[in-house]
């Protein structure tokens, strides 16, 4: 496709796919401010991060189950998860991904600003890409490939230092906030690395397992597979780090306080709007959509906690816009193997 517009028809097919597109962008970006808002001086948590995940596991659940339950009653939950099972033991794989990257999100950023943070994950981009090649077989055309080079090479500029700051000033102005924006060979550039790597193994087989195995099974009950298996998952982390005693009272009384609250319910709406993503869209166009959140990120991270746009994130974030506008004129083909029923769209539309 030699066109030089953007092909809105093949990114959007449907206005419910550009209402997910821009709720999904919304909600990871509101996700980063408020983690970072949460942190104490010298970015700390009060609470235990592996207890607010599984915490939120639970909402989503529960969500999931309410969700479901609106439509259809409660024993064809039972009786559709009976019959799907086979799709319950599969979302073990994404389930054990999407832990290990919800819990590096806290850990990470209390290590890298938001704007920082985004960027150093949008190296996912080309792993995602040749995932998406091997489990789907589709091969991406050289403009895509050239989009997600440049998407790339965006993120390697924010690790770039153009301008000579004042040390002193600096200090002054952002003590509470400073944090490392070099990558080097240490214990962050690997979490980091993990956490990226979990992105896009986790979205692109949630994407087969939503189209695939799990493509004639109500997607809330998909999520309900998902959030089941994820407990585990961190209930299982929880006993590896000896950590049973994060439910004492004490804890749990640091974890209600509003902003912690504030997190688990955006992470619930999040989790619950990925799936229509990847449902209705792909995880290549989702990893674009994550790339948008680095505008946004960084004027809010400057509006409310007063982190400084540098001549290398303004760099980034436009190569990064580029690339974004190059893909748009021949992206990824949306189709999938089912629709999401009118219904799913109705009670989303709604609720979330």
């Amino acid at each position: 496709m030699s066109s030089s517009k953007i092909n809105w028809s093949e990114l959007f097919p449907t206005p419910f796919s550009a209402f997910i597109f821009v709720l999904y962008i919304a909600l990871f970006v509101n996700q980063g401010i408020l983690v970072t808002a949460s942190q104490k001086e010298g970015s700390k948590y009060e609470y235990d991060i592996v207890t607010v995940v599984l915490l939120t596991e639970f909402l989503k659940l529960l969500t999931s189950i309410i969700l479901y339950c609106r439509e259809h009653t409660f024993s064809s939950l039972v009786q559709d998860s009976v019959k799907s099972r086979k799709v319950l033991y599969l979302y073990f794989v994404p389930a054990f991904l999407y832990c290990l990257y919800n819990n590096l999100a806290f850990v990470n950023l209390a290590t890298f600003d938001p704007t920082t943070y985004y960027l150093l994950l949008q190296f996912r981009v080309v792993a995602t890409a040749v995932l998406f090649q091997v489990i789907f077989k589709k091969q991406l055309s050289r403009k895509q490939w050239l989009s997600l080079i440049l998407l790339t090479t965006g993120c390697m500029l924010k690790g770039w230092n153009f301008t000579v700051q004042d040390q002193s000033d600096t200090k002054d102005k952002n003590a509470a906030h400073t944090k490392s924006t070099s990558i080097t060979l240490d214990i962050n550039a690997i979490l980091i690395f993990v956490q990226l790597m979990c992105s896009c193994l986790a979205g692109v087989y949630n994407e087969y397992l939503l189209k695939k195995p799990g493509a004639d099974t109500h997607i809330f009950i998909q999520n309900v597979f998902m959030y089941l298996d994820s407990i585990l998952c961190n209930v299982f982390l929880l006993i590896l780090q000896g950590n049973l005693s994060s439910f004492s009272i004490e804890n749990m009384g640091k974890i209600f306080h509003y902003k912690v609250i504030l997190i688990m319910i955006n992470n619930t709406a999040a989790g619950i709007v990925t799936s229509f993503f990847l449902k209705n869209m792909n995880s290549i166009l989702k990893t674009f959509a994550a790339a948008l959140e680095l505008i946004f990120t960084a004027v809010l991270s400057y509006v409310l906690f007063s982190i400084p746009i540098y001549l290398n994130t303004i760099l980034a974030i436009s190569v990064v816009l580029f690339s974004i506008y190059l893909y748009s004129q021949n992206p990824v083909s949306n189709t999938k193997t089912t629709k999401t029923s009118p219904e799913e769209k109705e009670t989303l539309l709604e609720d979330v």
